[in-house]
């Protein structure tokens, strides 16, 4: 069997999927959101590194990093955020026997889904797919009344028009 090393690659550009451990009818990222970007924040000012994008939903969110020249540590980094965000809120998450074993919270999912950009295609569809996200998973009607989303900015930019929809390619992704 062959084994693959992760892709790593200094001042790249990446996506990212990062999930609560208990996903279902779970509000904590968007109830504790001030102590999410707390979390960032802080590991930002730590261990630079450039949100390009970003959408915060109940359980789950999705971002596209830039990181420094020379730098590809990112898991550090979400080491740092998750850990930062799970001591900043209330213990009240279930806590399985593995987790106890490692002093672990019960909060994220241990593993995250990474995927390194390879040009702008690619960056501009995962752009899409993150902005379009809230709508997918029956957040919002429209992409702009979603209140936790870089789409904001992106449309001040002038790369979004404000009642932007996605095209059927990117309504039918699943990068989770």
């Amino acid at each position: 069997m062959r084994t693959y090393k992760r892709l790593h690659v200094p001042g790249g550009c990446y996506f990212f999927t990062v999930n609560l451990a208990e996903r279902r009818h779970n509000d904590l990222l968007i109830r504790h959101v001030d102590n999410l970007r707390a979390a960032f924040r802080q590991v930002r000012s730590d261990h630079p590194f450039t949100i390009d994008a970003i959408v915060i939903l109940p359980e789950h969110l999705h971002c596209i990093w830039q990181m420094p020249p020379h730098d590809h540590d990112y898991s550090v980094r979400w080491r740092l955020i998750k850990s930062h965000f799970s001591r900043s809120i209330p213990d009240a998450e279930f806590i399985s026997r593995s987790r106890l074993r490692k002093q672990e919270r019960g909060i994220w999912q241990r593993r995250y889904w990474e995927h390194w950009i390879r040009d702008d295609q690619d960056y501009r569809n995962h752009l899409d797919y993150i902005h379009y996200n809230p709508v997918k998973h029956g957040l919002v009607q429209k992409v702009k009344d979603w209140p936790y989303s870089s789409f904001h900015r992106w449309v001040k930019r002038g790369v979004y028009p404000e009642n932007w929809a996605a095209s059927p390619e990117i309504e039918d992704c699943d990068w989770e």
